[in-house]
């Protein structure tokens, strides 16, 4: 059976270090790593993710606050409250959750966070720095990808790493990530997509293997090559008849079929969702640090 990586241990490993700089940033500095959120509308999904994030920046000893804005909000509103956190000192990274209102331009909003308190790491600008290989704030889910395969024991240095998925949240960023000519990357990326012909070609060929389509157990046991390390980012529900609520959770891999056949894998739950509020922390405590140089 392969090793399980344990997103839950990783990503607490990493807390804790945030925790730790954190505490010797405010004795040096007496600056203290404040985040604000930004949650406009109901959605169920986004107002349990930012208590969420909002918990993990109590632990770290951050200061945070959210600003809960109706569904209905103009998006110059919007656009205003992200000015007014730009310009505020104690707020060193800006969190909009998305989905927002049908209403309001998404780019817009992203692209008024000044780079700088991008903690998300989606603005253009900051997107354009990870492509060159220069030092920016990641996007948190890749940043914490990279953090797995690294602390596990899986450096992917001269590995060929195959990413099926091309989002911009995940499969793009990832891919740029690991082929930079930078200690825990420099790896050889092919990037494939539920689009190709016949989409076992590449898993087959793959060292690394990043599921990031959001298709349930796309990728079989049969699709892979003996001892590949798998990377799980799929979180999807399924039917489940015998569950309480009806459902379980599972990930773009089939896992039991996938594991019998992977040097090591990682389960969802527990792999890699634990690890993108803890690369979050990271980026804010990062963005705490660079306001005091």
């Amino acid at each position: 059976m392969a090793q399980i990586i344990d997103g839950k241990k990783i990503a607490q490993e990493i807390r804790n270090e945030v925790r730790g700089e954190t505490t010797l940033l405010k004795e040096m500095s007496g600056i203290t790593p404040g985040l604000a959120f930004i949650l406009v509308g109901e959605n169920p999904a986004s107002q349990v993710y930012v208590n969420m994030k909002g918990k993990a920046c109590e632990e770290m000893g951050f200061y945070s606050i959210t600003e809960r804005m109706p569904e209905n909000t103009p998006e110059q509103a919007l656009l205003n409250k992200i000015q007014e956190f730009n310009a505020a000192s104690n707020i060193h990274g800006i969190l909009v959750q998305l989905p927002l209102p049908k209403h309001i331009n998404e780019a817009k909003v992203l692209e008024l966070i000044r780079p700088s308190k991008d903690v998300d790491g989606f603005h253009p600008y900051n997107v354009g720095k990870l492509v060159v290989g220069e030092d920016t704030l990641k996007p948190c889910t890749p940043a914490g990808i990279q953090e797995l395969l690294i602390r596990s024991g899986n450096d992917p240095k001269g590995k060929h790493v195959v990413v099926v998925g091309r989002s911009n949240i995940v499969g793009k960023p990832v891919a740029n990530i690991l082929l930079q000519k930078q200690a825990g990357a420099n790896a050889v990326v092919t990037v494939a997509h539920t689009g190709a012909a016949d989409l076992t070609r590449y898993t087959k060929t793959a060292d690394v293997l990043i599921a990031a389509m959001g298709k349930a157990e796309v990728i079989t046991g049969d699709m892979l090559k003996e001892s590949v390390v798998v990377i799980d980012v799929g979180v999807n529900r399924v039917d489940d008849p015998s569950a309480k609520n009806g459902y379980k959770l599972v990930g773009d891999v089939h896992f039991e079929s996938a594991s019998k056949v992977a040097k090591a894998i990682t389960p969802v739950p527990g792999g890699v969702g634990p690890m993108t509020i803890a690369m979050l922390m990271k980026n804010t405590l990062k963005a705490a640090k660079s306001s005091f140089r």
